[in-house]
């Protein structure tokens, strides 16, 4: 991984490296489809419904912690 850069070449490293990323990808993938094996489509709704929820919550309290910091 090299780079041309004002005639002189800079060797950049990228971590981790691309085929790690890739494996990675793969993984992902195959263990979100074991879940859905797992697991009723009921369950994984619910799921993302109170992750949505917990999220939601989050905003909430970023948001007043920011209107706390613009009234001082």
């Amino acid at each position: 991984m090299a780079e041309e850069k004002g005639g002189k070449t800079e060797k950049i490293w990228r971590w981790p490296p691309e085929d790690t990323r890739q494996h990675m990808r793969a993984a992902r993938s195959e263990l979100r489809e074991s879940y859905k094996s797992l697991f009723p489509p009921e369950f994984v709704e619910h799921r993302r419904a109170a992750r949505r929820e917990m999220l939601l919550a989050l905003r909430s309290l970023i948001d007043h912690a920011l209107e706390r910091m613009e009234a001082k």
